[in-house]
């Protein structure tokens, strides 16, 4: 469950909605549905790919468990912290810009990246498939990212019917999960550390 909420967090629709709605603004629907499927696809191969790299890496230096949980934990708290942050920071506001015209090329920039895959979203999915002590437990972690990728293509293609009711589902629901991922990484550095120094 922590593993969800963190990932949720990281990866999930929260931050989507906004540039999803802005670029797809004028958009047709077969235009739209093409866009959202081509994010999704390329921010999972992402995800896939950096897991592997970022695990093969990790082991390749042999950094002790403890410590790669502590930094895990670090990382997951700063990242909540932000986001808890940003929920008192007034909307940008951008008057008299132009509205984009929409291509698929934005699907892969910016949809995938930064907006879907985050650098701590990949982050935290390195380290939680290092932390994984056996293949059901990795299998586990890949089946809730693609969960996510599947609920972000679903969010995506309502935000045309139900976008401002999504936004603020999403936004209360992110306010709750937020200040749960605080306490959770705050849970993991305590831990660490207590494990660290009994060693």
């Amino acid at each position: 469950m922590q593993i969800f909420t963190f990932l949720f967090l990281m990866l999930g629709p929260f931050k989507i909605i906004g540039p999803f709605a802005s670029i797809t603004q004028n958009a047709t629907p077969a235009f739209t549905r093409q866009l959202a499927i081509r994010a999704i696809f390329f921010s999972s191969l992402a995800l896939l790919l950096a897991g592997f790299i970022g695990e093969t890496i990790l082991n390749k230096y042999g950094i002790p468990l403890p410590i790669l949980a502590l930094a895990g934990g670090i990382i997951l708290f700063l990242v909540a912290i932000l986001n808890v942050i940003k929920q008192f920071s007034p909307p940008e506001e951008h008057p008299g810009q132009d509205v984009p015209t929409p291509t698929l090329n934005k699907a892969l920039n910016p949809l995938a990246f930064p907006t879907i895959v985050t650098p701590y979203g990949i982050a935290a999915v390195i380290v939680f498939l290092a932390l994984a002590p056996d293949l059901t437990t990795k299998l586990t972690i890949g089946a809730i990212v693609l969960g996510i990728m599947v609920l972000n293509l679903v969010v995506m293609l309502l935000t045309r019917h139900i976008g401002k009711y999504l936004m603020l589902l999403l936004a209360i629901l992110g306010a709750i999960l937020g200040v749960i991922q605080v306490a959770l990484g705050l849970m993991i550095i305590f831990n660490q550390l207590r494990e660290l120094l009994k060693a």
